[in-house]
């Protein structure tokens, strides 16, 4: 039988991995999340106290950097990223990109959700013109960009299609450049490959990693896929649940270019050990704790069952 093999701590960088970080740190930060709360009121009348899906959380973001965050159900990742793209108020604590309160929605952050949400009337041209038209494009100009726009995500042949002529992977690389055309400081995205399978998903992540390297864009990207966020990642924010709570910011130590042949490196599997450790471990400790009052309650029912 063979021994376990020992993998190296997640924290050993090798040198070129750690100049990267110190390029990275060098850049100006432009996300700034100070103490950021978020609280959702109980029903009136029913008794229900005030659930707390955010507590305390605090991160910076810099230039061009990738962060993935993840965490257990129920961790208020959503949550959080919603409150970034100014779609929800924070209770508590304040977002700031490039040093101004985020209030509102607004044309500095695109935002790419796991749902399709292309409109279905338009051509995929038209859906990426949309937002240069609305922010003040003329016609002319916003076709020649979304035509830029659609060539560096591989679909310029498919221009004058509509949403229901492309594939699942297809429809997100346009949500990908209508999110990008309005250039953004930042990208905002919500488990966008959830929804596709895994030959898909797999082809979209390297999609991705290849448009972040052509542009300057610096990216948020929640996921539960552990895989997938230290495949993508700078570096990866672990959030703990009830309430959502910042538990590591963690430095990937895998080197870039990155590829899936570093899926079996140990640097990688270091990495996802130490995320399996503060997510799972934590959270089969919460699954037991609300199923044996949930075992009781059911044996109290059998007891008074004739």
């Amino acid at each position: 039988m063979n021994a376990k093999k020992t993998l190296p701590s997640y924290l050993e960088q090798t040198d070129a991995v750690k100049a990267r970080f110190d390029r990275l740190k060098a850049r100006e930060v432009i996300l700034e999340v100070n103490n950021l709360g978020k609280s959702f009121p109980g029903t009136s009348g029913k008794g229900e106290k005030e659930t707390v899906a955010l507590k305390d959380v605090s991160f910076q973001t810099h230039r061009r950097e990738f962060l993935c965050i993840v965490g257990p159900s129920g961790c208020g990742k959503s949550t959080l990223i919603r409150i970034l793209a100014g779609l929800e108020t924070s209770t508590s604590g304040k977002v700031l990109l490039e040093g101004k309160p985020v209030t509102g929605p607004g044309k500095d952050r695109g935002m790419v959700f796991q749902g399709y949400t292309l409109f279905p009337w338009l051509t995929v041209k038209r859906n990426v013109m949309f937002g240069l038209e609305v922010n003040g494009a003329g016609h002319d100009e916003a076709e020649s960009q979304a035509l830029q726009w659609l060539s560096l995500i591989g679909l310029e042949k498919f221009a004058n299609a509509y949403p229901n002529q492309l594939s699942g992977g297809m429809k997100q690389r346009v949500a990908i450049a209508r999110a990008l055309a309005n250039q953004p400081r930042i990208l905002l995205m919500d488990e966008p490959f959830g929804a596709l399978d895994a030959q898909t998903r797999a082809r979209m992540q390297a999609h991705l990693l290849e448009i972040w390297r052509k542009i300057d864009i610096t990216i948020i990207f929640i996921t539960h896929d552990l895989d997938e966020a230290i495949y993508l990642a700078d570096r990866v924010l672990v959030l703990k649940a009830h309430p959502g709570e910042v538990q590591e910011l963690i430095e990937v130590p895998v080197a870039h270019p990155r590829s899936t042949d570093q899926f079996i490196t140990d640097e990688f599997l270091a990495t996802k050990a130490r995320l399996e450790e503060l997510i799972y471990a934590k959270s089969s400790h919460d699954d037991e704790e609300e199923l044996y009052p949930m075992m009781s309650r059911l044996a109290e029912v059998d007891d008074n069952v004739e």
